[in-house]
């Protein structure tokens, strides 16, 4: 049984991600599109989808939340961030001439176009295999190397490697997921990603926020 939150702050696409979610559930369990900090305190497991740009996000999170405790809240229970969800979660990003995030996990988000090689379009979109780098409840029943969808022009590069959750390779090798304790974030969209998205939202409805 599990009772998911859905953080609506104006910049997620949360319809798509709460009718994902309710393929997946089971009949004792609930999920709600809110920015109620209430809410966020009475779930058991929170998603914090996004899009657009970082500075644009934390302004709209500050709109709607404490951000104080709104970050005590996340530390305290299942926590998957979702494309901007991961993003944001950094000390810093250079996207839009530059942006302070919420620094739950060390590290920046850079742009990708800057750091290829190649002539690879930007942003980002479609599908790409992502490489599992560590262990985690999210990957249950999920092969590596499985494809998932992406849309994005930024990515994330934290300090400590061990927060690596996986890798994906688009000219440039990137983190496509980071975890730290009771939070995971992944750059590519589960909502969209098929049968291997739903079993990745699955796995996070029964994860304890143990690893």
């Amino acid at each position: 049984m599990a009772d998911i939150a859905i953080i609506d702050y104006g910049m997620g696409n949360v319809h798509s991600v709460c009718k994902a979610l309710n393929k997946v559930l089971d009949k004792n369990s609930t999920v709600k599109i809110t920015n109620s900090l209430n809410d966020l305190s009475d779930c058991s497991h929170i998603v914090f989808p996004g899009q657009g740009a970082a500075s644009e996000c934390m302004i709209n999170i500050d709109k709607n939340l404490d951000i104080v405790e709104f970050k005590k809240i996340i530390s305290q229970k299942p926590f998957l961030g979702i494309c901007m969800g991961l993003q944001v979660l950094m000390t810093h990003s250079e996207e839009n001439e530059g942006s302070n995030c919420l620094n739950i996990l060390d590290g920046k988000v850079l742009s990708i176009k800057r750091k290829m090689n190649s002539n690879l379009k930007v942003p980002h979109m479609g599908w790409n295999k992502v490489k599992q780098e560590s262990k985690h409840p999210l990957w249950g029943n999920i092969p590596n190397g499985a494809f998932f969808y992406f849309v994005h022009s930024y990515f994330v590069k934290p300090l400590d490697k061990s927060n690596v959750l996986s890798t994906t390779n688009y000219d440039l090798d990137f983190a496509s997921a980071l975890y730290k304790d009771n939070i995971a974030a992944v750059q590519f969209h589960p909502e969209k990603s098929s049968k291997m998205g739903l079993r990745l939202l699955e796995n996070f409805i029964n994860w304890n926020g143990e690893i």
